[in-house]
Formats: structure tokens, sequence, C-alpha cells
């Protein structure tokens, strides 16, 4: 089960990121894992490009702010199984006006979650970037849509070592018509707002994450 480091909720200009200059180094055995991941998921057909992204280096909450540390990586090193040298992603779970949640099963090839449905849009923390800039560009490439508010919501840390920031983001009415699904999504729906009502394809993972926010 992830583990919680920090919850919210945050604005958005509550939420602060300060960038280190020097670039996270892996070990030897680290770097083994990370080419022999990439090369795994390139011959599973992924475009993906093996670049820098950031890691969490240190967080603090005080005064209802969210304050973060961070470091550039290489991506790769995400995919090291138990050991993703604290690589930092953000997952934009998104609902419309409605108060329906947007979910969308993950193409063969995606790097996670492979073949599952998940919420919203997710993605890693690009170098310089806010991880509340990361809810929005990830669900403007995922989906073609932008958020008429978004609100950061906590800090997790997951089993396999990433360190997830979730936030959630609200459609302005209308917009969900506007959805436009990218390559790393095969199919995708509106589940209800009470999730209760939720297709089987949800499984206890999502249900216990939607709960968990709309709580």
């Amino acid at each position: 089960m992830p583990t919680i480091l920090a919850r919210g909720p945050w604005p958005p200009d509550a939420i602060h990121a300060r960038w280190l200059d020097e670039t996270f180094a892996p070990s030897a055995e680290q770097t083994r894992a990370a080419d022999e991941a990439i090369r795994e998921l390139r011959e599973r057909g992924s475009p993906s490009h093996d670049g820098l992204s950031g890691r969490l280096v240190d967080f603090a909450v005080s005064d209802g702010a969210l304050e973060l540390q961070i470091q550039p990586l290489r991506w790769s090193l995400r995919l090291i199984e138990g050991d993703a040298c604290g690589s930092m992603a953000a997952l934009c779970v998104t609902r419309d006006a409605a108060g329906r949640w947007l979910a969308g099963r993950r193409a063969a090839w995606v790097a996670t979650w492979a073949g599952r449905w998940a919420l919203g849009a997710g993605g890693a923390v690009d170098v310089g970037e806010s991880p509340v800039e990361t809810l929005r560009r990830e669900l403007r490439e995922e989906w073609s849509v932008d958020a008429e508010r978004v609100r950061g919501e906590a800090l997790f840390l997951s089993p396999h070592g990433v360190v997830m920031f979730v936030g959630q983001a609200w459609l302005a009415r209308g917009e969900e018509d506007a959805i436009v699904a990218d390559h790393e999504h095969d199919e995708w729906a509106w589940w209800p707002a009470d999730i209760a009502e939720w297709p089987d394809d949800a499984g206890p993972a999502l249900r216990a994450m939607a709960e968990w926010l709309a709580s």
C-alpha cells in the first residue's frame, strides 16, 4: 500500500517547488537496471524517450503550504522495480461539472498500468516544472482539455519507490464533450459521480483512491 507523506488540500499558489542544479547520480547497479527496463519497454512498442525528469529530495508542510525540493534524474530510473530512486510523478484525477470521474484504459505499451483502467491523467514531473503545472500539462496532453480549477490533494510514496503528487481537476460545464484521448489510451469513459455505481473495470485500488478524495 502507498504511504501518505503529506495531505492537503493545497491551492495551486500554496505549492512551491525548488529545483536543485545537480542531477541525481545513480549507482552502477541502478544504471544497469534502468538500461534493461527501458530496453524492455521499447520492445513492447513504446515510443518513450529516456530523458530527464524529477525526483523528490525533501518536502515540508507549514502554514497551509507544501514546499518541495526536487532535482533532475534520468527518467528511466522510475522503471526499476522496488527502487525508483524517489522519481516524481503527478496524477490529475479529473471530474466534470456533474461530479463524474474521467477514466481511461491504458494502452498495452505504456510504462505503468498497461492494459488497466486509470483515473484522469498522469506522468513524470518535467525538469523545472511544479507538480501543479504537471497536472495541467498532462491533462492537456492526454485529453486535450484545460481544467477550470485544480487543487493539490496529497503526496504519496508507492511501494515501487515513486513519489506521487495527487491532485484533482474540475472541468468547466460543457468541457466534458471536448475530451479527445491520446495514444496512451485505447478506451475511455465518464464514470458516475457515485462510486458505488462504477463498472467492475474500476477495481479496488481506483475505488479506494476516489473514496479517499471524495471524503
